[in-house]
């Protein structure tokens, strides 16, 4: 079932991508719980994480710890969360995040008005991160 972030992956709606690649994307929350808020996603619709083959898993596993590298280093942040909830978008992602704090394992403390320059900042910072560690290929323009 086509979901919002399948009109995000396809252009529809407009979506901060930091990450592409042929089976995955990652773009920032417009809800996030700290700045750099990032939404690891397969292209492919599929609400369930546990119906995803393990490779395939394994593989936006991969992605998501390359986003919280680059979340880590872009907010000298001492932890990067990762979390799966999936109970507001029925299409499976990954919440990857900079943490300072237990509190900011609490989606419910999302800031839900977020400034459009402070998302336009997080995606600049979280895109060089992930040059300067090598990810340049996947780094949209």
């Amino acid at each position: 079932m086509p979901s919002v972030f399948s009109a995000i992956i396809a252009g529809q709606l407009p979506g901060r991508f930091v990450w592409e690649d042929d089976e995955f994307v990652a773009f920032l929350t417009i809800a996030p719980v700290t700045p750099g808020h990032t939404l690891v996603v397969p292209r492919k619709e599929l609400d369930q994480w546990q119906d995803l083959d393990a490779d395939t898993f394994a593989r936006l596993n991969v992605v998501a710890q390359k986003i919280g590298q680059a979340v880590r280093q872009a907010w000298d942040a001492p932890r990067a969360g990762l979390l799966i909830a999936g109970l507001e978008v029925p299409h499976l992602h990954l919440h990857v995040f900079p943490a300072f704090t237990m509190g900011n394992f609490d989606i419910s403390g999302a800031d839900p008005n977020p400034s459009p320059e402070s998302l336009d900042d997080a995606q600049a910072r979280i895109k060089q991160a992930l040059r300067d560690l090598g990810h340049s290929a996947n780094v949209p323009e």
